[in-house]
């Protein structure tokens, strides 16, 4: 199954932010679409970075709660694994599993179009292992009917 499935089946919105975007708006925005990071964009709406719920909560922290004055492009990420929408999900999970990341942002030209998460990866892992133990049964019960041992 490629990217581009996954994608199809979630929102068509993606929520981004600017690096110009204050910690806190950037939480509210996690918070309020039960998301757990955002792709940062720059004028052109084109990638630059990205911002996770652990990137803020370890920044809150350290800073002893002093973290109001930050800006997103203090904490993004900006060394950035991307994946594209033709790619397999076995590839996109191994790249998690390697990089020991949690989310790829799936880019098209040079703008995000998407993010596949861990929780994507299990979803389509359990899909196709039902629609795999349906097959098994239904061939299992055939070849019980047909008496064939």
């Amino acid at each position: 199954m490629s990217v581009k499935a996954i994608l199809e089946s979630k929102s068509k919105q993606v929520i981004t932010a600017r690096p110009s975007t204050s910690v806190e708006a950037a939480m509210e925005l996690l918070i309020a679409n039960g998301i757990s990071c955002l792709p940062v964009v720059g004028e052109d709406d084109r990638l630059i970075g990205m911002i996770s719920d652990r990137d803020i909560f370890a920044k809150i922290h350290q800073t002893r709660g002093d973290y109001h004055a930050l800006k997103v492009e203090h904490l993004m990420t900006t060394d950035l694994i991307i994946g594209l929408p033709d790619d397999e999900i076995a590839y996109i999970a191994g790249v998690m599993e390697k990089n020991w990341i949690r989310h790829v942002p799936i880019v098209e030209g040079e703008r995000v179009i998407g993010v596949v998460s861990q929780r994507d990866i299990a979803r389509t892992r359990a899909q196709t292992a039902e629609l795999e133990n349906r097959y098994l049964m239904a061939m299992m019960d055939k070849r019980d009917k047909s008496g064939d041992v």
